[in-house]
């Protein structure tokens, strides 16, 4: 075996070394991270009007911050505002810690301290809706989740766990665990 064998060897086995010891050393990816995903913009302080096929308003989202994510070109939302139309054009008001929006704008989902609140109308009685998630479905004005719910009008309060609503027609359904409480005095305040 001549010398320049040896030595090849020799600076081979030292690179393998070397290549095993830098693998050994890098970072560890925990399932806990998460990794940043690229946007293509960032909004701050916005409002957006979204039509419908009829050219009439669907949806208004105004919000302090709302990114695109370029991957899947979802949005997603910092304590949105949604304000849906009703039938006669007053809004339903929809607040989330967070939000999330579909690509074609089909989807929302909100998430963290939902709040609904009806039109501020005095021909509509005061309606309010709490909840941990909620998905609403501009286009066909449905709002559903499998969360625990709470609704309250003058003189009653409803509890359930599943929510379904049309917001133009204003039906709605409690879905499991249903718990009402009547209050007839407080009905006439």
């Amino acid at each position: 075996m001549s010398w320049r064998t040896v030595l090849g060897l020799l600076l081979l086995g030292i690179a393998i070394l070397s290549g095993w010891s830098a693998w050994r050393q890098r970072p560890a990816h925990t399932a806990g991270e998460q990794t940043v995903q690229p946007t293509d913009y960032v909004l701050h302080d916005f409002t957006i009007v979204s039509l419908g096929k009829d050219g009439k308003e669907s949806t208004t989202l105004k919000g302090p911050e709302m990114e695109r994510l370029r991957s899947d070109r979802t949005y997603t939302l910092r304590t949105p505002l949604f304000l849906l139309p009703d039938a006669q054009g007053r809004y339903w008001q929809l607040r989330s810690n967070t939000g999330w929006v579909s690509a074609d704008g089909k989807e929302i989902r909100l998430r963290g301290n939902v709040s609904g609140d009806s039109p501020a109308v005095p021909e509509v009685r005061p309606t309010t809706l709490r909840t941990d998630s909620l998905d609403a479905f501009p286009d066909t004005h449905q709002v559903r989740t499998a969360a625990a719910v709470v609704m309250t009008q003058p003189g009653i309060m409803q509890s359930g766990v599943g929510f379904q609503a049309d917001l133009k027609t204003r039906q709605y359904t409690l879905l499991s665990q249903v718990k009402s409480r009547y209050e007839p005095n407080a009905a006439r305040r």
